[in-house]
């Protein structure tokens, strides 16, 4: 089914949970327009996303409709919608806007309500003066969803967890051959491409995320650029990984230290490391996200929080980061089956931190690992 695991029965429910929610409200249509939501209803999975002149768009109600440029046809076909609806794409002069709005009045009806996924982390992904021409043109109401979608993929099916956790087992692989590429003299920049490659041997479809940091005894930040510096004796380097298998993330890091660890690296790791115990002991059905905050910052600042602590985890799924956040003021009920990062951070003086972050799946009796937790000791590099 175009390149997804899953077979058409994990669609189907999925898009009768949605429909049991619309229902509700009352809403005609709900209109989707983002890689993730179009392949969380469809299966339809491709990296010609990466194309940004060409929408794709799919409404929803009854089965699904896809509108979407001729290009895609083929590949939507392998899915299992059957009502697909093209235009020979780019066409400045009307990117499919007509027939969208035209299909739109169709699904909803004239005056009817069409939602559109509104809550943090979604966007419209199609050019301002096509998305006000839409406007304009389809006799049909916008609105929010309510968070229908977002709620919807907060929880993960079987199928899903069974994806993540097998993405969650190339990045161990790799992990563990960090020693092979990384060590005192060798360029961050270096061991950042090598680190791509054991990836992609180990057996990721694609990295499109990777990040760490590397610096004497701990790191400024974890979303640089690598630099062409090399690792030196008494650097603590940091590699976090979002590689991609079957169109599902994993996100996580490890830490290792360049040389014999000091004692101020050795402690800190043991921090990040009790810090993330406290977030797994913590987890369980019923739990807010701004208790599983309040969990790992207690390990992690004594408590104090604040804003430099920033968000202690997220959900994790099709999306590197999905919801909740584990934040404070996050009170998101957590529930079973939901896929969760807890990414504690120890701030180090000088400008310095840690970070470490493991990948869980939330159970009826509590947390369980998806990747394979740090130890206490951080991993030694040659010096």
């Amino acid at each position: 089914m175009s390149g997804d695991p899953f077979p058409e029965g994990e669609y189907r429910a999925r898009l009768a949970r949605a429909q049991a929610r619309m229902g509700e409200a009352g809403p005609a249509a709900l209109l989707l327009s983002t890689e993730a939501e179009l392949r969380y209803f469809s299966g339809f999975l491709t990296r010609f996303w990466e194309s940004p002149t060409r929408p794709w768009l799919v409404p929803a109600s009854g089965d699904p409709v896809a509108v979407i440029p001729e290009i895609g046809r083929v590949l939507m076909e392998t899915t299992w919608i059957a009502d697909i609806r093209c235009w020979p794409a780019p066409q400045p002069e009307d990117d499919g806007v007509t027939l969208l709005a035209a299909t739109l009045e169709e699904l909803a009806g004239a005056g009817g309500r069409v939602e559109l996924p509104s809550q943090g982390g979604t966007y419209l992904r199609m050019p301002l003066a096509d998305w006000a021409r839409l406007r304009a043109t389809a006799r049909v109401q916008f609105t929010d969803d309510a968070g229908i979608v977002a709620a919807l993929r907060h929880v993960k099916s079987e199928a899903e967890i069974a994806a993540i956790r097998a993405t969650c087992a190339v990045a161990n692989r790799a992990f563990d051959r960090g020693p092979e590429i990384a060590r005192a003299g060798v360029p961050l920049a270096e061991v950042f491409r090598r680190f791509q490659m054991l990836l992609l041997e180990e057996g990721a479809d694609a990295v499109p995320y990777l990040a760490g940091g590397a610096g004497p005894g701990g790191y400024p930040d974890v979303i640089s650029p690598a630099s062409t510096r090399p690792l030196a004796r008494g650097d603590v380097l940091m590699l976090d990984t979002g590689a991609i298998k079957a169109g599902y993330f994993c996100d996580f890091d490890r830490n290792f230290s360049v040389g014999p660890p000091a004692r101020g690296t050795r402690d800190a790791h043991a921090r990040l490391f009790e810090a993330v115990e406290a977030g797994f002991a913590t987890a369980r059905p019923g739990v807010t996200a701004a208790d599983m905050f309040h969990a790992m910052d207690a390990v992690c600042t004594g408590g104090r929080g604040g804003p430099g602590a920033g968000r202690l985890g997220h959900g994790l799924g099709m999306q590197l980061t999905e919801g909740p956040s584990f934040l404070p003021g996050d009170h998101t009920v957590l529930a079973p089956g939901m896929v969760l990062t807890l990414e504690p951070c120890v701030a180090l003086g000088e400008g310095r931190i840690m970070v470490g972050e493991e990948n869980t799946v939330l159970r009826e009796a509590g947390a369980q690992w998806l990747s394979d937790p740090a130890p206490r000791e951080i991993a030694v590099l040659e010096g």
